[in-house]
């Protein structure tokens, strides 16, 4: 595995988790709940988008709308669960 690919996951990542708690007005975690947010919602978005039919294509803007999504989903089902 190559180091840039590592990072551009994780800065896509956080930028994803950071987008999603703008999005969900002010549901942000930190900076480390970002980025892990925005990783597993990249993984679940894209879970999501293949279910439904959907490619989310390549490059960076696909890849972050496709985490932006996921973190988006995963964030609701976190506040549901917990609350």
């Amino acid at each position: 595995m190559e180091y840039g690919f590592s990072l551009n996951y994780i800065v896509t990542g956080g930028a994803a988790g950071w987008l999603a708690g703008v999005i969900r007005r002010g549901d942000g975690y930190g900076v480390i709940m970002n980025i892990i947010l925005g990783i597993l919602g990249g993984l679940f978005g894209g879970c999501v988008i293949g279910l439904l039919g959907f490619s989310a294509g390549g490059g960076l803007i696909p890849q972050l709308i496709t985490a932006v999504i996921g973190a988006i989903l995963l964030a609701w089902i976190y506040t549901k669960v917990v609350k």
